[in-house]
């Protein structure tokens, strides 16, 4: 005699199948949003430390450049201080030659 299971006792069959496909779907999401979180904090902290390691670096570069401009600028002074006559001359020299080097097409 063939057994034939009642519609109610399949739906019941059906649920209880579609609410285990729906918990392993979940813990595997979950698994993958835990994994995707860990590698994305790992991610975030090599940038963090590579932003902190470039920032280092500019703030030196531009405090050699401060210190490098300042040293120019303290031998220029002390060149026209000591030769004013030569300094106005180069200047002039130094103007004569942009001028007529913007002014050709």
């Amino acid at each position: 005699m063939a057994t034939t299971k009642s519609s109610s006792a399949k739906k019941q069959d059906e649920a209880e199948h579609d609410a285990s496909t729906t918990e392993r779907v979940a813990a595997q999401a979950h698994e993958a949003v835990d994994r995707v979180a860990e590698h994305a904090g790992t991610a975030e902290e090599r940038i963090r430390e590579g932003l902190s390691h470039a920032d280092e670096e500019v703030r030196e570069r531009a405090e050699k450049a401060r210190q490098s401009s300042e040293d120019v600028l303290r031998v220029v002074g002390n060149y026209v201080r000591d030769n004013p006559l030569t300094a106005i001359g180069l200047a002039f020299v130094a103007g004569a030659l942009f001028s007529a080097l913007t002014r050709r097409k």
